[in-house]
């Protein structure tokens, strides 16, 4: 299964979520799942390493893996 590329600033949308998210800041912390909801649209931020992205919710910029978001 091969990881989507997110052009930055696209808009995405949460599709699933991983067990705890990480916030995407200098020094991440972890936060329970549910500051963001499943259908939640959020903008790429940027590619970090990992294959991780950087994407701005309402509620805050998180670190989410592709699986789990989708372009909009």
């Amino acid at each position: 299964m091969s990881n989507p590329e997110f052009p930055i600033g696209a808009k995405v949308r949460a599709i699933a979520l991983p067990p705890y998210l990480k916030t995407a800041e200098p020094m991440p912390m972890l936060r329970p799942p549910d500051v963001i909801e499943v259908g939640e649209e959020g903008t790429v931020l940027d590619r970090r390493p990992g294959g991780f992205w950087g994407v701005r919710f309402a509620r805050g910029a998180f670190l989410l893996e592709s699986q789990y978001l989708e372009l909009v």
